[in-house]
């Protein structure tokens, strides 16, 4: 009786799935892996633009406050409509926001551009997307997680193709390219904390009022840093880099954290995530279209191992 139940609702029209419904799932799932696919080029794009920046002889310091001067309005006017729109927060968030925008974007940016000024951007993208093992390692080291086979695999396989790559480059200068390298190791790092401690603060206050908040807080400390090192002076600069820090704040900071947040609601935070591996390996060929950087075969075999890892450690 169930059996010839079951045939009849699979041959009635009124149960047959409607396959304009499934074309629209499947242009929503496209359309969300595309905008994650997209976020997550662009915000690989900064590294080419802060090594353009750098021609203008430009220091660190400098060049993370232009960057922050064109962003923190777009920010700002986010931060002001949560505020409105939401409850209002309790000092302990308040301080927690401040202690994370500062670590998780002020630290981080400012390890990462001082890191780029003595590493190839390819190099540099790899490291930091060694982010997610940073994560895993520091659950596993204070929050007493255990760490399965296939996570010590990807680990491995992770390490094994930075290590590929930091040899390769080491021939253009030992010195520089540790030095560098341990900076943007210490950007993972710092971006790793950041993300290790907002998860229960997302679920409470939402992912757009947490980027909005720490990211004001973020742009407040580097251009006060500015002022604090620097001569006001040195705010005045060729227009290109006017032009580059526009390109650097809207397109390279404020798009690709948007993106992200409109991507993971589409498609969820794993697959939007998985899009963006695509990262590293933008990154990689935009070097050498924009900045003539060599792509040999040592950096596309550790690119493809780094990214593997961090694959199976995706899928867990």
């Amino acid at each position: 009786m169930e059996k010839i139940a079951t045939a009849t609702a699979s041959t009635d029209p009124r149960h047959a799935p409607d396959p304009h419904n499934a074309h629209n799932a499947r242009a929503a799932y496209v359309g969300g892996l595309s905008i994650a696919v997209g976020g997550a080029i662009l915000f690989s794009t900064k590294a080419i633009v802060a090594k353009l920046l750098y021609r203008y002889h430009i220091d660190a310091v400098t060049l993370i406050a232009f960057r922050m001067l064109f962003s923190l309005p777009v920010f700002a006017v986010v931060a002001v409509w949560q505020m409105r729109v939401g409850a209002p927060l309790s000092a302990a968030d308040r301080w927690r926001l401040v202690g994370l925008g500062l670590i998780g974007y002020y630290l981080s940016s400012f390890l990462d551009f001082l890191g780029l000024q003595y590493i190839t951007v390819g190099l540099e993208r790899l490291l930091l997307f060694l982010t997610p093992t940073f994560v895993l390692l520091m659950t596993t080291v204070f929050l007493k997680r255990h760490i399965s086979r296939r996570q010590w695999l990807a680990l491995f396989i992770s390490y094994g193709g930075i290590v590929l790559v930091f040899v390769h480059d080491l021939r253009g200068g030992a010195g520089n390219v540790a030095l560098g390298s341990l900076l943007v190791l210490g950007s993972a790092s710092a971006y790793a904390v950041y993300l290790l401690f907002t998860g229960e603060m997302v679920r409470r206050l939402g992912a757009l009022r947490l980027v909005s908040y720490a990211m004001c807080v973020s742009s407040v400390a580097c251009i006060a840093q500015f002022f604090i090192l620097r001569p006001a002076a040195m705010l005045v600069q060729p227009m290109p880099v006017y032009t580059l820090s526009l390109v650097n704040g809207i397109f390279c900071t404020v798009m690709p954290v948007f993106l992200t947040m409109f991507a993971v609601q589409r498609i969820g935070a794993g697959v939007a995530s998985q899009a963006g591996m695509i990262g590293p390996v933008s990154t990689l060929f935009l070097g050498a279209l924009v900045l003539g950087e060599p792509i040999t075969a040592w950096q596309l075999a550790g690119t493809a191992l780094v990214l593997a890892g961090i694959y199976l450690l995706s899928k867990k």
